[in-house]
């Protein structure tokens, strides 16, 4: 089985930083793409960024420039330091993982339990 675990979150004044952490254990033989989705209140999960095994990152237009995704391959982790908040990145913030188990399976993709990211204006 593999568990992730995210941290980080909390309450941050406008123009503050953060900087979520998501671990991955279990049985893992390979990790894939890692990144991080949101989902504000009333709206759909979007986005956010994301990393290839190789360091290609990908980022949704509303934090590019402000946030910065980077992963960890030893410690099973993916990063997210977010800069220049504003209230409207206000969310449920969800790593995902895309990892391969053992040498012959498949992908399979593994969330993040969520953590609550709050911008006060």
């Amino acid at each position: 089985q593999v568990q992730l675990v995210e941290s980080g979150g909390g309450l941050v004044q406008a123009g503050g930083s953060l900087r979520l952490s998501c671990a991955a254990s279990g049985s893992i033989f390979s990790l894939n793409v890692m990144g991080w989705y949101r989902r504000a209140p009333g709206k759909a999960r979007e986005l956010v960024a994301t990393i290839t095994s190789g360091g290609l990152t990908n980022y949704a237009d509303s934090v590019k420039g402000r946030f910065s995704v980077s992963r960890d391959n030893a410690k099973s982790t993916v990063y997210l330091q977010m800069n220049s908040l504003k209230p409207e990145d206000t969310a449920v913030y969800y790593c995902k993982i895309t990892l391969q188990r053992t040498t012959l399976s498949r992908l399979y993709d593994y969330w993040g339990q969520g953590t609550q990211v709050t911008v006060s204006s």
